[in-house]
């Protein structure tokens, strides 16, 4: 069998996850490649394109983003490799991308089979009912879905009732990269929050609600790691607020983070809205408990209430507040009891456990008839080759 996974760029977390499946897949005699669209343009800024292992991961354009190349461009070159590898299963990402919708068209159109991974729950984004409508049909043609956790389920309950195959975790972290040695400590009085620093991310609700904490606790402090357009706003608002146990450290190299990890009690993500938050898997596999944004997916299955932390309301500040001061206000042996579930919870979500649900999903999906696409399908099809909407990263 052989398996192309294909997306827009591989950056930050994918670059672990594409390794360990090419050695783990390899081992089971599953022939693994790797097609990435560009080298330039991308939310993770500070993560700079390397050249890839040209034997099983090629990137077609790897000095320029999707506004430097012509659609056509695009769709030529993907499509000629998709040619060139002759796969048996693609996985791209959501059909609203360009690898997601030519993927799934090359595969139909080759009557191969066609997996989408996608982290954005399905009523997260809204749509006119023709859109809507539009994108459903699209989705239909799959032959599995890949999602982060099985709570995903409920929210694409209508493919799963179209026979579309589901399984679950992609949205992994290489775990052992953030664990620490011994017992966690959790007496540094640190609370940390990683984030890029854009309005989605809610860092001035945060900062408000630190103000009251430091009314009523100025022990602990505040580390805020990230960078963006809103760093200057952010330390006028801090100066504003009077605060005193606030600091930014800027943007963080990715294999720094354990060590501020290390010195943290506990990780705060406060944002408005968030796909999944893969910062909240390092964090819990590095001990800490978390206190977390109700908005953010990774909520739903990796925050268990007052076991492994709190959640809160990102437009409630006063919430958010009585959520860290509940937090601070513990007793040791309580914090360390949340850091060991927090640690327990992630062993679920990981390297290993990503690449036999994978290998599983494979094995039934490769049986599976193949789904092919009726007369107005087929057709949307080869008119949708998909974009890569920038527009949400600094919101």
């Amino acid at each position: 069998m052989k398996v192309v996974i294909l997306h827009n760029d591989f950056r930050v977390f994918w670059r672990g996850r594409l390794s360990y499946l090419q050695t783990f897949l390899g081992s089971k005699g599953i022939s693994f490649y790797a097609v990435e669209l560009f080298g330039e343009g991308s939310p993770y800024t500070f993560d700079i394109y390397e050249d890839t292992d040209g034997s099983w991961h090629t990137c077609l354009f790897p000095h320029n983003s999707s506004e430097d190349i012509a659609k056509k461009e695009i769709e030529k070159a993907l499509l000629t490799e998709l040619d060139r590898l002759n796969a048996d299963i693609i996985i791209g990402p959501s059909i609203v991308f360009y690898a997601g919708a030519l993927g799934l068209r090359w595969a139909k159109k080759n009557k191969r089979k066609f997996i989408m991974f996608d982290d954005a729950r399905h009523l997260q984004v809204k749509r006119n009912f023709l859109v809507q409508w539009i994108k459903d049909k699209l989705i239909k043609q799959a032959d599995g879905l890949w999602f982060p956790s099985e709570d995903y389920k409920k929210d694409y309950a209508y493919f799963h009732r179209k026979g579309i195959y589901f399984f679950y975790g992609y949205n992994c972290v290489d775990n052992q990269l953030f664990k620490f040695d011994g017992e966690k400590k959790l007496d540094n009085n640190v609370i940390v929050c990683v984030a890029r620093l854009v309005p989605i991310k809610n860092i001035d609700n945060l900062l408000k609600a630190w103000q009251l904490v430091e009314q009523k606790n100025s022990d602990y402090k505040l580390v805020i790691i990230g960078d963006g357009p809103l760093y200057q706003d952010l330390i006028k608002l801090k100066g504003d607020l009077n605060l005193k146990k606030a600091s930014f450290v800027g943007a963080v190299a990715n294999g720094d983070i354990p060590a501020h990890f290390s010195q943290a009690d506990a990780l705060i993500l406060a944002s408005l809205s968030e796909t999944w938050g893969l910062v909240v898997n390092e964090a819990m596999a590095g001990g800490l408990p978390l206190l977390l944004s109700s908005n953010i997916n990774a909520n739903q299955a990796l925050l268990a209430e007052a076991e492994n932390g709190f959640s809160f309301n990102p437009f409630d500040i006063n919430g958010m507040s009585e959520a860290i001061l509940s937090f601070i206000g513990l007793r040791i042996e309580i914090k360390r009891k949340m850091s060991a579930c927090s640690s327990t919870m992630i062993d679920s979500m990981s390297y290993e456990r990503m690449g036999a649900q994978l290998i599983d999903a494979l094995m039934v999906i490769d049986k599976k008839k193949i789904r092919r696409p009726g007369p107005i399908a087929f057709a949307l099809l080869n008119l949708w080759a998909g974009q890569y909407n920038k527009t949400g990263w600094y919101k």
